[in-house]
């Protein structure tokens, strides 16, 4: 059986804070190195990832001989050449370098550095996303942090264009929230929705998604817009799309998916869900099929919906795609899944009596019980 490693212990551990010294010190000779690893080492372990990142970049306040630019500048230094050089396999980068941007976010915030600091923080994205720390310049200096992020969009490299979108996010995962409107960065969305980078067109998405949760009909409109503009494919604007608009589409919001093709009211007719088992546990899986049948060609875009009540009496969902499909005349289309029904993070599978149901283009159809029986 494998172990499954936490990621603040393959993040950040003895060996990349010893990396990181080794790195330091190489452009700086008087960096008490020893002192760093030691110091950071001593609280490292108890640490969950947020605290080992802040507790990191500490340690590098604590040990450096140089404060303000001067040390930014030896961080710098310490990069390698380049993400690739660094050893950066991934879009995202690697978490050894996620202090150095804490460091920046976290000791030269300030109207005297800023300049120096935004430089920065795009430099080191490359080496590890700066999203985070980006939006500590957000919430004290909107109006300046802006018109960096106004420049982003213009970078030659795909990451900076992502920081751009990314640290503007209304609803970040992980993250402060910024004291801007929901808004505010839909000029900058409109700059990198072609973008011909995936990573970048993801975080457009992503932006849009968290968007969508406060202004849906703003989002539908900026997506009509670029869908009538004729800048992006076909292939290009259903990614954002959907993704931009996941949880209006888990929700059956009818716009969403007329705006990808799919129509609310299509001709189309469902057979009763076929559960191959009505009482489970968690841990088995719970297999269902269904016959769809249209009287016209037409588009759809199948979830399901897994339901129960929760402890506290209030009602719970899990939509989960299915699949999406063209339908037609004279031909049936085979709605199957084997779905895990297993615990999550975000979904506790308990004892109790549960329903499943398919939802098409929006349309929900009657569900089926089943019954979640103790371990």
């Amino acid at each position: 059986m494998t172990v499954k490693v936490p990621l603040k212990e393959t993040a950040l551990n003895a060996e990349r804070i010893a990396r990181i010294a080794r790195e330091v010190r190489h452009v700086c000779r008087e960096f008490d190195a020893d002192g760093f690893v030691q110091s950071v080492m001593t609280d490292l372990p108890g640490l969950e990832l947020g605290a080992r990142i802040a507790r990191t970049s500490e340690g590098l306040r604590a040990h450096l001989p140089v404060t303000g630019p001067e040390a930014l500048e030896v961080l710098l230094r310490s990069l390698p050449t380049t993400p690739e050089a660094a050893g950066v396999i991934n879009d995202f980068g690697l978490h050894i370098y996620s202090p150095h941007s804490d460091y920046v976010s976290r000791y030269l915030c300030s109207a005297e550095y800023l300049d120096q600091a935004l430089a920065a923080l795009a430099r080191m994205t490359g080496y590890f996303s700066a999203e985070v720390a980006v939006r500590h310049f957000l919430a004290e200096f909107p109006a300046e942090t802006m018109k960096a992020v106004d420049a982003w969009v213009h970078d030659e490299d795909y990451r900076v264009r992502r920081l751009a979108s990314e640290a503007t996010r209304p609803l970040l995962p992980w993250a402060p929230r910024i004291p801007l409107p929901a808004d505010a960065a839909l000029p900058v969305l409109e700059q990198l929705y072609t973008d011909p980078h995936l990573y970048v067109r993801t975080s457009v998405a992503n932006h849009l998604s968290d968007l969508a949760s406060s202004q849906p009909d703003l989002v539908l409109s900026t997506l009509e817009r670029w869908k009538q503009s004729g800048h992006l494919n076909g292939e290009h604007f259903a990614f954002i799309a959907r993704e931009a608009l996941r949880n209006k589409l888990k929700e059956g919001w009818a716009p969403a998916y007329g705006v990808l093709g799919y129509a609310h009211d299509a001709p189309i007719e469902l057979t009763t869900l076929a559960l191959d088992c009505s009482e489970l546990r968690d841990g088995d899986t719970l297999r269902f099929s269904a016959a769809l049948t249209s009287t016209a060609t037409t588009p759809v875009h199948v979830m399901y919906v897994i339901s129960t009540t929760g402890r506290n009496g209030q009602p719970r969902e899990k939509v989960s795609f299915l699949r999406r499909a063209s339908a037609g005349p004279g031909r049936e289309l085979r709605l199957a899944k084997d779905h895990p029904l297993r615990s999550t993070a975000r979904w506790k599978v308990t004892p109790g009596t549960y329903s499943l149901a398919l939802q098409v283009n929006g349309r929900r159809f009657p569900s089926v019980a089943f019954t979640v029986l103790s371990s």
